[in-house]
Formats: structure tokens, C-alpha cells, sequence
């Protein structure tokens, strides 16, 4: 990187993310200093420190083959919070020989965004090229994001963006297509280990914890570096006298991470999707656990009740027509309670909903059944089932002949009920699961009197 360009802080990256540790920043001071959070002092000099992402950036991984290339191609780094978004975008530029622009979608504007543009194109006309970074990058609108375009096409700026959100849904196709997107996996045990093993070096003190608390200071973290480190750092702010604490010691001094689940985000909708598809797979045990998971994130809980009775109506239907009963019942249980003891009866829902017998067989047979009508248009009723309360109306044959099933043979006329230009269709196929099958051998026998009553002769 040319000593003429350093590294252009335009806006603060809030809370640049960790993955890993090692020093500072890539200019940071050379003598450490003491007042910098110890995440921002453990942050990574070289790409080899970065602990979590070795899919990524192993030399025999895409970002690390682009690196031994020194070709960086625009980006976009998708992955959770804490694991080492803008640290990578930092070392990136460095390895490259890039200035490193940062810029904060939360923070910036179209003025904003032209400035940086215009410093890229000098950069450029003078032989440098240009990082742009860009932090939480789906909170540009579409026209924003649409700005970017011309610019990476032509290699004024190799882009760089982060984002907690799923690319497909918050970014433009446009740009996508002119991006690679490269997904951060959050931070497993090992990485944070080893997190927490630089602390104690960087400092010369080992967290005072048993080995149990330690295990519980991991999970707490929940995969964000930076977190975990933050929490280290309250830690080592304790009297150098305090003795080894235990979990509700540990409990007692460090908050633990709130759940990453946003209601109107895609954590939303890939929890629903779990517990949907568990109890689909009659598992109790981990609806139970996604169950108790969105409700931990603060799903509201009647969004849950809504989707349980959609379950019941679209994965069970007739194998336990009962199923839709007992999610009503769930429902009206926690209007009426609240949380959180109305949570029990969505709990108990979802048991009965993973255990039951499940079939999708009205689901299938009412959407063939669309399809027809969809294609027949208007035809009418046939006249024998038509009312009649007119003259005219009985002129005309509404109503003649018509079967009163109750008083037929069998309580079954064997009468036809389609539309009279139309084949009789079979939409609704009954399984063999639950109540289900009493109904196919229901309908099996209707079938053989159906034919019977219409073509006496055959015997049927």
C-alpha cells in the first residue's frame, strides 16, 4: 500500500467484526495501547490469524487462491455477527495492496457514495486501486445498491460488502451477479478457544474460571468472537485475587448473548421452517427444542399458534381431523393465559402434531381440484341438484329427479354431481395413515355402489 494512502477512515465500521485475533488493525500503533477494547487489540494482523473461516481463506480455499494470485475479485461476506466480516475485508486490501475505503451503509448517502466514487477514479488515474467496504451493505435501498454497478464493472473499486442478511433477498440481482458471495460460518468451539487462549497470552492472565464455566463461557458466546472477548475482558477486569468461578459465578458477572433471531428476517423464517419440518418428521423431541428456540428469540407466540394450525389443516388433514381441534384449542389456551404459561399449550400442540399420523392428501386433492376449475370455467351445476323455488325454475328441470340420499339405499344415491359436459374427476386420494384409511375403505365401498346404481346390469 502506497505510504500516501492510508487506510481512509471516512466512517467508523461500528464493532468491526472478529473471526479471530492477533493485533490490530493493519495500521494500528506499533505500541499497544491499553485503552482499546481487548477485541480491537486481538485483531489480526494476517489473514493465517483469522480462526474460524479456514474454508474460506486456506490457501486451497476460493479466497485464499485469489490472495496468492494478488486478484481480488469483488465480494459480498455473508456470516453472523462476530465472525470476521470486516477483519477479512481489512487483510484483504492489505495482502492485496489496496487502500482500504470503509464505509458504513448505516451511516451514508448518495453524496456519501459519490465521494468515495470520485476518490476511487483519482486513485485510479494515478495507478492505485480501491478496497470499498462496505458494512451492513443490505441497508442500501436499490437504487443506492444500483449506484455500485458501474464502478465494479469497470475495476474503479473492488467491492467489498458485509451483511448479517441473506444476499438473495436484501441485494440486488444486479449486483449479485457482479459479486461473489462467500458465506462465514459462525464460530465453533475450537475457534473460540482459541480466541480466548490469545486473551490470556495478550494479557498474562488466565480468566478465572473452573473448567465447567469455561465450557459455559463458550456457549454463552454463541459463536461471535467478539463477544466472547468482551465478555474475556470483563473477566480479567476482576480483583487478581478472585478464585476460579463456577457457572453461576460466571452467570453473575457476564450477561449472556442474546439469541441472533430476527422476526422479520430470514432466522425467522428458517426456525419456522425447522419446526415445521420436524414435527413433519415426527420428531417430538426437536420440535420441542426449535419450539423453544423462536420463543427464546421473542417470536410472538400467536404467529406460532397461526402456523400450527395451518400444519394441522396442510401436513395432516384427514389422517386426524382432530389435529386442527387441538391447535385451536392451543391457540385460544394462550389468548386467553399469556406468556408464559400459555406457552405450554403451543408446546403441547406440537407434540400432538409430531406424533400424530400425517397425511397430505387433501392438500394435493383440493389444489388438482383447482386446476380443473380452473379449466373448465363456468359450467353449470347439473339441474337435478339445482333448487327449484320458482315455476319457471321447476320448467326447466332444476331439481328433477333428485335423490334424497338420506332415504336411498345405503344412505348413497350413487348420483353424479359434476357438471354434466364433465368427466367425473378423482382429486382426493385417501393414504393408509390414521383415520385416513377408514375413509379410503369408505370410499372404495361408495365407489363400488356408485357403479352398481348406474350400470345395474354389470352386476357392478
Amino acid at each position: 500500500m502506497d505510504a500516501s494512502e492510508p487506510t481512509l477512515a471516512l466512517f467508523d465500521v461500528a464493532g468491526a467484526d472478529l473471526g479471530s485475533t492477533g493485533a490490530s488493525d493493519t495500521t494500528g500503533p506499533a505500541v499497544e495501547d491499553l485503552s482499546r477494547p481487548l477485541a480491537d487489540r486481538l485483531r489480526p494482523r494476517a489473514l493465517a490469524q483469522v480462526v474460524g473461516q479456514e474454508h474460506l481463506l486456506a490457501d486451497e480455499a476460493p479466497i485464499g487462491r485469489m490472495v496468492q494470485r494478488q486478484h481480488l475479485v469483488s465480494m459480498v461476506l455473508w456470516g453472523p455477527p462476530g465472525s470476521g466480516k470486516t477483519t477479512i475485508a481489512r487483510l484483504l486490501a492489505d495482502a492485496a495492496g489496496l487502500v482500504f475505503a470503509p464505509l458504513s451503509a448505516t451511516f451514508s448517502g448518495v453524496a456519501d457514495l459519490r465521494r468515495v466514487f470520485r476518490d476511487a477514479e483519482q486513485r485510479r488515474a494515478r495507478g492505485q486501486r480501491t478496497l470499498l467496504f462496505v458494512d451492513e451493505i443490505h441497508r442500501f435501498n436499490r437504487a443506492q445498491q444500483d449506484s455500485f454497478l458501474p464502478y465494479v464493472e469497470d475495476g474503479t473499486v473492488v467491492l467489498v460488502g458485509a451483511t448479517t442478511e441473506n444476499p438473495s433477498f436484501e441485494l440486488n440481482g444486479a449486483l449479485l451477479s457482479r459479486c461473489q458471495v462467500f458465506v462465514l460460518k459462525r464460530l465453533d468451539e475450537q475457534a473460540l478457544q482459541t480466541l480466548t487462549a490469545r486473551a490470556e497470552e495478550l494479557t498474562g492472565r488466565v480468566l478465572p474460571l473452573t473448567d465447567e464455566a469455561s465450557q459455559a463461557l463458550l456457549a454463552m458466546a454463541d459463536g461471535d468472537g467478539r463477544y466472547l472477548l468482551n465478555m474475556a475482558e470483563q473477566l480479567q477486569a476482576l480483583p487478581r485475587d478472585t478464585g476460579p468461578l463456577d457457572v453461576a459465578g460466571l452467570a453473575r458477572q457476564v450477561q449472556q448473548r442474546a439469541p441472533l433471531y430476527d422476526k422479520a428476517q430470514e432466522g425467522h423464517y428458517n426456525l419456522i421452517s425447522a419446526l415445521h419440518k420436524a414435527m413433519r418428521g415426527s420428531d417430538p423431541d426437536a420440535a420441542l427444542y426449535w419450539l423453544a428456540r423462536m420463543l427464546e428469540g421473542g417470536e410472538d407466540p400467536l404467529f406460532i399458534a397461526r402456523r400450527l394450525v395451518r400444519f394441522a389443516n396442510e401436513d395432516i388433514g384427514m389422517a386426524d381431523p382432530q389435529a386442527i381441534h387441538q391447535t385451536l384449542a392451543a391457540w385460544d389456551v394462550y389468548e386467553r393465559l399469556g406468556s408464559p404459561e400459555g406457552e405450554l399449550a403451543l408446546a403441547q400442540a406440537v407434540v400432538y402434531l409430531a406424533t400424530t399420523p400425517k397425511s397430505i392428501a387433501v392438500y394435493r386433492g383440493f389444489a388438482a381440484a383447482g386446476k380443473s376449475a380452473r379449466r373448465t370455467g363456468s359450467l353449470m351445476p347439473p339441474p337435478h341438484i339445482l333448487n327449484a323455488p320458482t315455476r319457471l325454475m321447476k320448467d326447466l328441470g332444476y331439481g328433477q329427479d333428485y335423490q334424497y340420499d338420506p332415504d336411498a339405499p345405503d344412505g348413497f344415491s350413487g348420483a353424479d354431481y359434476f357438471p354434466r359436459n364433465m368427466d367425473r374427476e378423482t382429486y382426493y386420494q385417501p393414504t393408509e395413515h390414521g383415520h385416513e384409511a377408514e375413509v379410503g375403505r369408505r370410499l372404495e365401498h361408495w365407489a363400488r355402489l356408485r357403479a352398481q346404481r348406474r350400470h345395474p346390469d354389470t352386476g357392478g
